[in-house]
Order: C-alpha cells, then structure tokens, then sequence
C-alpha cells in the first residue's frame, strides 16, 4: 500500500555539487556532469567536461549508481529536472548547478523516487523555485520537501519494472519518429539543392528548344534587374555599380542561367538600428532573432519601443511587407519573408533585404534557404563564441540567378513539395508529444492517485 512522504524521508544525504574556474577543465580531468546532460529522467552523455579534481574531491563529490541528480539553477521551466546515475557511467563529478540526491536504500529505489519527479517534479519545482538574476533555484530543503509515495521494496521493484516496460515501447516509437524527423530534415535540404542546381524543373532553355522559340536569360533579366537598381536609387553621390560575383571557383550552371551577388538583386541591403532605444510595455514591436520560428515571423512575446523612435528610422530600417529578413548573428542563415503590413522593427542582428520592381524575392529566399548560401554565409562569418555574418559579406555571396519563367515554376515546385514535407513534420510533431502525454499517463497511473 502505497502511504505519502516526503522526499527528505528516503534519503541518507543531499550535497551541491563543486565549482571551480575555467583554468581547472581540461582534456585530463574527470568528466564533470552539468545541466545540460540531465535530460527526460536521464543521464545524456554529449558535450561533456572534464573537471581537475583532487582524490578527496572526487570522493566528496563522486557519483555512484543509484544517485540521483537535481538542476537547482535553471529557466523556471527547467529547474528541478532529475536524472538517474546509470551502472555504466565513467566516475564522475557534478557541476555546482546540480545537487546530488543519495536515496536510503533500505526505504526506496532510486528509480521509484526518479520516476516520481519526473511525474510530478516540473509543476513542484516551478511552483517553488526563487527567481535569481533571470534564472530559477531551488534549494536543499524544497528537494526535501518534495511529496513522494512509498511502499514496501518489492512493490517498488513491480512498479518501476512496468513503467520500464512501458517507456521502452515508447523510446523505440519516438526513435523512430525522430528518424522520419530527421530524413524530412534531408528532404528538404535536397529539394532546395535541386532547386538552385537547376534540377527540380525542366529549365526554361529546355523548354524553348524543344518548342522553338526564343527565351529571356538570367544574364538578361540581370541586366534588366541593375538597369532598374540603377534608375531607383536615391542615394548621395555618385552611383556606384555592384560588383559582379567571382565565378572562378563557382559551378556550372544550367544553360540560361547566370551568376549575380545578392547585392546586384535587392535595391537596398541593411540591418537593424545598432543602439536601440530603452524598451517600452506597449508600443512597436522590436523583434530579435528569437521571434524567428519555423521561418517565419513571430509576434508573440516580442518586445516594444517607443513610436517615437520608430518615426526616427530611416525608411531602410523599417522592415516592410514584401522585405527579405535574414538572420545574421548565433542563429545566422535563416532567410523570413515579411508577409504583414504591420509596423515593427529589428535588432541589429537581422539583416533587412529591400526588393526593386523585378527584385526575384521569392526565389531569393528559396536561394538564401539552401545549403549553398549557407556554406557561403558560413565561410564569410566572423567570431569566435558567436559567428555574426558581415553585411559586407552578405552583399557578396553569390546567388545561381534562372531565368524568369524558370523562377516561377521552381517556386511553384517547391512550395508544392515543403507543403507536403511540412504536412508531414506536423504529424510527426503530433505524435511526438502523444508519446510525451503518454509517459505521463504511465506514471499518473503508477503515482497519480495517491498525491
């Protein structure tokens, strides 16, 4: 029968885990576990650090079979996630965000306490935690706190071994949804290869050949694209021509086609105001790189500055409907299409791509989408903790330019096949969180009742 505790009751010590400077990681050391490898209940060993520690270090903070270990410091979303120490893990430390947690065993099992805060951790911890400087802790004492439900060893073996039985289902379904996420992944990734390779629809060169008659060039509709940069410039000074991309080392391209930098196809190439003023409750939106989402604009949570301000951009700063936005710093490489006539504005880490009148936006940003601008944007990046695409090296990357009826029927193509593909990710983001719901209705059925 199973009788309410808490977790302080089934533990013979609790401990926060060791802190030391940079200096003390190296490749020698021992493998110090962080936040980031408490993952779903378990221990996930990747991007791991090695910690110097000392004998008695390693035996004050050493973790054993059976342990568990709670993040006390983390987004309050986060905070409190747990992990059981598995019987193979290399000896190993814990960072200072962590606690261990080292169960009694002659009143628990250290996966029958595990499971329990995996179920209902999350609500207790969220709940609970103190804010700290934008993050969430949680302390020795709340962990004790924790209310638990405890009955006699073997029924705790019968318990755990069900809800063992029943999670490994589940992990062979979720693998094999993550395999279909990942070749949706591939898929898309080929199907925009396709498309700037000139392979994904029959060419207009094909199709004027075998229909007789004559075609515009991408080299033509180039020149009529600077033609009209040229006539709709309103700069200072003396207009000054773009230069042409270096096609040396560049591919062949299909007949018809021709090279051009993407600075030769927008009329006007910016970012964002690079000193903002003091955010507002209300006001225009000013949108960051987090309001990316799927490739697409997103309004929710942004943040706000003053009409005021927005008044004081220049009219390149202000993104409007039809724009090209690009993604410029961390999460660099991701072209957004501006759909809304909504006013906002964009931090400095976004580029802002201006169309002319037969700017190709569209196949802009399938180009800008695909692994070969990527690479490209990635060869020009700056920095070292955090690449930043110059606009400098933005303006030169080199886009494979079809001709104009070719533009369509790619675009055209594409969407047809990302709809398809998008579909499909849908469903299986779908029954990624079925299998989630269904891990906690595993454990509601083991725990639910008896909090």
């Amino acid at each position: 029968m199973m009788k309410p505790a808490r977790l302080g009751d089934a533990v013979v010590s609790m401990k926060n885990g060791l802190y030391k400077p940079a200096s003390e990681y190296g490749g020698d050391g021992v493998p110090c576990l962080r936040m980031y490898n408490i993952e779903a209940g378990t221990i996930v060993w990747r991007d791991i650090k090695r910690m110097r520690v000392t004998p008695v270090e390693l035996d004050d903070y050493g973790l054993r079979e059976g342990d568990l270990l709670v993040n006390r410091v983390n987004s309050r979303e986060l905070v409190g996630k747990t992990a059981s120490i598995p019987t193979s893990l290399e000896p190993s430390v814990f960072e200072s965000k962590n606690i261990r947690v080292r169960v009694d065993p002659t009143k628990a099992l250290p996966k029958f306490i595990s499971y329990q805060l995996l179920f209902g951790g999350r609500r207790y911890f969220e709940g609970n935690a103190q804010q700290v400087v934008g993050m969430a802790s949680i302390s020795q004492k709340q962990i004790a706190d924790f209310p638990i439900v405890l009955t006699d060893l073997d029924e705790q073996r019968r318990i755990v071994a069900e809800i063992e039985k029943q999670f490994s289902r589940l992990d062979e379904a979720v693998a094999g949804l993550q395999r279909v996420k990942a070749n949706l992944k591939r898929y898309k990734a080929a199907v925009l290869k396709a498309a700037v390779e000139g392979r994904l629809v029959p060419t207009e060169a094909e199709l004027a050949r075998r229909e007789g008659r004559s075609y515009e060039t991408g080299a033509q509709l180039l020149q009529r694209i600077l033609e009209t940069r040229h006539s709709q410039w309103q700069g200072k000074g003396k207009y000054k021509e773009p230069a042409a991309p270096n096609i040396a080392d560049l591919p062949v391209l299909p007949e018809g086609w021709a090279w051009a930098t993407i600075n030769q196809l927008v009329a006007h190439l910016t970012d964002g105001d690079h000193q903002p003023p003091p955010q507002t409750i209300t006001g225009i939106p000013f949108l960051v790189i987090a309001n990316v989402r799927n490739g697409e604009v997103d309004f929710t949570d942004t943040r706000f500055v003053g009409e005021e301000y927005y008044a004081s951009l220049d009219i390149s700063r202000r993104p409007q409907q039809g724009d090209l936005l690009y993604t410029l710093v961390g999460s660099y490489g991701i072209p957004v299409s501006v759909n809304t006539s909504r006013q906002f504005c964009i931090q400095r880490h976004m580029a802002i791509l201006r169309p002319h009148d037969r700017s190709p936006m569209k196949y802009l940003k399938i180009a800008m989408s695909s692994d070969f601008v990527f690479r490209q944007a990635t060869a020009v990046a700056t920095g070292t903790a955090q690449l930043t695409v110059p606009l400098a090296g933005l303006r030169n990357i080199a886009i494979p330019l079809p001709p104009h009826a070719d533009q369509h029927r790619i675009v055209t193509e594409v969407d047809r096949l990302l709809s398809i593909a998008r579909e499909a990710e849908a469903e299986v983001d779908a029954n990624l969180k079925r299998a989630q719901a269904l891990r906690q209705a595993y454990l509601s059925s083991a725990f639910g009742s008896e909090y």
